[in-house]
């Protein structure tokens, strides 16, 4: 009635709604939006582990009596309300899974909370996992991760905004399909996890497995798109306020896309590399930037002629601006510690370059745009001679802030056993050659 679709009842079997329960982390846009969403349909419990937030949400519903989330494209509305809005990690010990919508900087810190409460078997689903999320997961689980499950999304399923914070939201547009690594839990199979997320989601987007974490944390469209945009952009402002808001995406230009396109480049280095070393380790879903518009957003860009036009003619994209400070009196100024900078160079950029430095892969545009980025952040990860060394590296993702440095430490955690150089096999045959014969003389002879 009046375009509001109400879900309700269990998406599949008679109970179904009550045997899966979800802890949804997080108070932004995207926690607003799972809550609703997935509210309508199963037990849904909120967490924000940020000062009061979860009261002022959870007072928020209570005066408003219900969460409304508005599907743009569709012209329809879901409502819904949680179970619990908290911030007691203890409301862990029951849930099926757990959901983390967080910037990837706060990872750590709700990973450490929930830690003590959660029982074995629960999945853990990232989303967006960024880069390295695995390395984190058993930095904090340590013996217990093998217990648990965990499942690295590449990016969330919708671009998506509140309206009112705390009772109304909105999804602009919903990707066509979104990458995940499955690492399940003890005596659960990767197929069974997937089946209780594509649950979660519905129809779109279509969850697409991918290999193996390292394909998601090299594949991580964060990294990319957010500061290659801000460099692109900001790289020769002159420092003056701006009298309007500059939009994001659809304000990108050709030297932006350029960027993007080097950096993507740099990424695609590292998997050759990878690839040379154990061909069997597959690399295949780390897609190039485009490559991962089209599979991500192509119904919604109406030109798909090159990454440019892909950028500035996405719907789901309309009306997204560069995150600024200021006002329409003062002018507007970029916010370089926004979460596009702030999030995705020490959760994205610096595990990609901490990866190809111990491979020996050059990164010319990767260490351009860092370079460039953490003066921005007041930080340092990489130096100036571009050596993964800076004073703040432990505050990164970057392999070398876990103690792997070396290449044996990089493939020992991966799990990769080097190929033999074809030279070595072709001396490994002839001297099993020589072998027999050797062996087959001594025979005759007796």
């Amino acid at each position: 009635r009046d375009g509001v679709r109400f879900w309700r009842g269990p998406p599949c079997a008679p109970g179904a709604m009550a045997t899966c329960s979800v802890l949804i982390c997080g108070g932004g846009n995207a926690a607003q939006v799972c809550c609703c969403l997935f509210g309508a349909r199963y037990k849904v419990t909120a967490i924000s582990l940020y000062a009061d937030e979860a009261e002022r949400w959870s007072k928020c519903v209570k005066e408003a009596g219900v969460m409304e989330c508005k599907l743009e494209q569709l012209g329809k509305s879901i409502r819904a309300v949680p179970d619990l809005i908290t911030k007691d990690p203890s409301c862990a010990k029951d849930v099926d899974i757990v959901l983390f919508t967080v910037p990837s900087s706060f990872h750590e810190q709700y990973l450490t909370a929930l830690a003590p409460y959660v029982k074995d078997s629960t999945i853990f689903a990232i989303m967006p996992a960024r880069s390295g999320c695995d390395f984190l997961f058993k930095k904090v689980m340590g013996a217990r991760a093998s217990k648990l499950g965990l499942v690295a999304f590449e990016t969330l399923p919708w671009a998506c905004r509140f309206v009112e914070w705390g009772t109304t939201s909105v999804v602009i547009g919903t990707k066509d399909a979104i990458g995940a690594a499955i690492v399940p839990p003890a005596g659960k199979s990767k197929t069974e996890v997937m089946l209780k997320l594509q649950g979660l989601l519905g129809v779109e987007p279509m969850i697409v497995e991918c290999p193996n974490v390292m394909s998601i944390s090299l594949g991580n469209p964060g990294q990319v798109v957010h500061p290659g945009i801000v460099y692109g952009r900001w790289k020769d402002w002159d420092g003056k306020p701006l009298k309007q808001k500059p939009l994001f995406y659809h304000g990108a230009d050709d030297f932006c896309a350029s960027v993007l396109i080097g950096l993507s480049d740099d990424i695609q280095a590292v998997c050759r590399k990878l690839k040379s070393i154990q061909p069997a380790f597959d690399m295949s879903q780390v897609k190039t930037i485009f490559e991962w518009y089209m599979a991500s957003y192509s119904q919604s860009c109406a030109d798909t002629s090159n990454l440019q036009r892909a950028l500035v003619t996405n719907t789901s994209y309309t009306g997204l601006c560069h995150p600024m400070r200021g006002d329409e009196t003062s002018g507007y100024t970029p916010d370089f510690q926004f979460r596009y900078l702030s999030e995705d160079v020490p959760t994205g950029l610096c595990f990609t370059k901490g990866v190809a430095e111990i491979l020996d892969v050059r990164t010319p545009m990767i260490d351009k745009v860092m370079l460039w980025c953490q003066e921005k952040l007041g930080k340092e990860f990489i130096t100036p001679d571009g050596k993964m060394a800076g004073r703040d590296i432990g505050g990164t993702r970057a392999p070398q802030a876990y103690g792997v440095k070396t290449k044996e430490d990089l493939l020992k955690v991966l799990g990769i056993t080097p190929c033999m150089p074809p030279t070595l096999r072709l001396l490994g045959v002839a001297a099993t050659a020589v072998a027999v014969a050797a062996a087959m003389s001594v025979l005759r002879k007796t």
